[in-house]
Order: structure tokens, then C-alpha cells, then sequence
């Protein structure tokens, strides 16, 4: 029976099927917001999950001068690592499939989705990607810094009076804020998820900040060359990216939301994920038009680095 409900939390809740689910449902909300916002009818919310299936459909082209191996093999690894990652979030408040987590793993895995498509775009030796991979990497060290700034802050608090001082485990992290409030409410903090909140659509590559794609600039950038399976393979990483990094904020910042009802407290995080990503995705996207490579650098690196620390600062000197 428990290697059945452990079957079931990896395939099913809250393992791969809830987290494909999740992420199409989240990025298909997203592209039709952002067409309403634009006074356009948009696409049907399902749209990814049809432009996942047309891809599997189509023939898989590899370039010449491709190292095929590499070119066909990374988009699978990295699908694989996204998946991953999302097992090792609490979701809801519910028991970890993959025991404790480590905010300081999630963001390494994290950092290995990004950089199994810079090895996939170099792997196809084409132009276009090879522009696309620099920007990605510029994109990268962009919003790492700040990244790293939210974690240090929510680890210093949950871990006030221990003995370290500070703990990167989600599980602790949670446990805390159900024990003495939500991090979203601490006023030392609002800086944090601030920050956080310019964090998630760099991380995902959501317009304006999607200059390692570009499509009217270098043609899709890191996946111009990309077709067939392995493109779905992509498309599919982007869209479970999407929930985990929204899933990830609600952890966080929202982890100490607790009813007593576990199919009540799944729908209040489904619904702070949905409230994460018109607000940090769906808005920017409507409002701004895309920024340049230097732009992005530029912003994360003084402001949305600056409100990170701040919150740091604040959490650390015990506001």
C-alpha cells in the first residue's frame, strides 16, 4: 500500500500529471489575459497542451553539422530535471514526495534547466542559437543575484533561533510560517517576495524578458533549429517551469496558509499560483514590450538586486 500511495504521488498528485496539468492550465491563462489585455480574443486556454501534440506530430529534423547526440538527448534531460524539482515542493503544506528539500538544490536544478538548453543550442550549431545562448547566460547571471538574495532572507528568518541561524529546508520553512504567519505578511519580507516576483518571469523566459528567444529578433533564439519531439520536449519544460516557480512563491511566502481541509488548502495555493502568474507574468507581458539583453542585466542587477537586499538587510537586522 505505500509503495502504491508513493507511485501515486510521483505519476499523479502532486508528481507528473498534476505538474503537466498545472503548467499548461497556468501558461494557457496567461497567454489569454495577456490577449484580453490587448482587446484580442487570444488563444483557447488548452492551446500548449495543442501545440505539444502538433510537435510530437511533425518530423524531427536534425542539423548537419549537429552532434546529433547531444542535440536529441538534452531537451529530455532537462523535461526530466524540471520534473524533478517540482517533487521536491511542498504543495499545500502536504508531505515532500522526496523527503527534505534544500532551497540551495532547487535552485541548482533550476540553473540545470537553463543550462540544458544552452548545451542544446550549442549542440545545433546554429547562428541564431548561438546568439540565443548568450543572452541566456546574460539572462542567468541577471536574476541569480537577486534569486539568491530572496533565499538568504526567507532562510534567515524561518531559521531565526536555531542554532545555524538560518535553514534552507522548505519543509522547515513551511512548518515555521504555519507555526507564526505567512512570510507574505511579515513586513521585513515585502521587499523579498517583491523581488521574487521579478524573479519568476526572467527565470521562465516570459516576455519582456524572453531575449534568448526573441522570435522577431533571432528566430526563437536556443530553439530555432529545434523541431518535432525534442521541441515538445522544450515546450513542455517551459510550461512546468512556470508552475514550479509559482509553486516554489506560494512555499515560500504563503506556506502557512492551513484550513483543517486539505482539498481547501490545494485550491487557496492553486489560486496563489494563478495570482502569481497574472501579476508577475500576464501584467509585464501586457504592458511592456520587450527588453534589450543589456536592459535586463541592467534592471536585475540594481533593481530588483536593490529590493532583495533590502529585504535582506531588514530580516537580518531582526525587523
Amino acid at each position: 500500500m505505500q509503495v502504491l500511495l508513493v507511485a501515486f504521488h510521483i505519476l499523479v498528485f502532486p508528481g507528473l500529471l498534476f505538474e503537466i496539468l498545472m503548467g499548461i492550465l497556468l501558461l494557457g491563462t496567461c497567454n489569454k489575459l495577456v490577449a484580453r489585455m490587448q482587446n484580442r480574443v487570444g488563444p483557447p486556454i488548452i492551446q500548449p497542451w495543442y501545440d505539444f501534440l502538433k510537435c510530437c506530430g511533425k518530423e524531427t529534423i536534425v542539423p548537419r553539422a549537429a552532434n546529433r547526440n547531444i542535440y536529441l538527448g538534452i531537451p529530455y534531460v532537462g523535461l526530466g530535471i524540471i520534473l524533478s524539482t517540482a517533487l521536491f515542493i511542498p504543495f499545500a503544506g502536504m508531505k515532500l514526495v522526496f523527503g527534505q528539500s534544500d532551497l540551495i538544490v532547487i535552485l541548482y536544478l533550476l540553473t540545470f534547466v537553463s543550462v540544458c538548453m544552452i548545451i542544446g543550442a550549442a549542440a545545433s550549431s546554429s547562428p541564431w542559437a548561438g546568439v540565443g545562448l548568450s543572452r541566456e547566460m546574460v539572462a542567468m547571471i541577471s536574476y541569480e543575484l537577486p534569486f539568491v538574495f530572496v533565499i538568504l532572507a526567507v532562510a534567515r528568518e524561518a531559521g531565526r533561533g536555531t542554532e545555524a541561524g538560518m535553514t534552507f529546508s522548505l519543509a522547515d520553512i513551511v512548518a515555521y510560517q504555519q507555526t507564526n504567519g505567512s512570510f507574505f505578511l511579515h513586513p521585513a519580507l515585502i521587499p523579498a517576495w517583491i523581488a521574487m516576483l521579478f524573479v519568476i518571469p526572467c527565470e521562465i523566459g516570459m516576455h519582456p524578458f524572453d531575449v534568448a528567444e526573441a522570435e522577431t529578433e533571432i528566430c526563437e533564439g536556443t530553439l530555432a533549429e529545434y523541431s518535432g519531439k525534442p521541441l515538445a520536449a522544450f515546450k513542455l519544460t517551459h510550461c512546468v517551469k512556470l508552475f514550479v516557480m509559482t509553486s516554489l512563491f506560494a512555499a515560500m511566502f504563503c506556506g502557512g496558509i492551513n484550513t483543517g481541509i486539505p482539498v481547501l488548502n490545494v485550491l487557496i495555493v492553486i489560486l496563489i499560483c494563478f495570482a502569481v502568474m497574472f501579476v508577475s507574468m500576464a501584467l509585464p507581458h501586457g504592458a511592456c514590450a520587450r527588453f534589450k539583453t543589456e536592459q535586463v542585466f541592467r534592471f536585475y542587477w540594481t533593481f530588483v538586486s536593490g529590493i532583495a537586499l533590502v529585504g535582506l538587510i531588514l530580516v537580518w537586522c531582526g525587523f
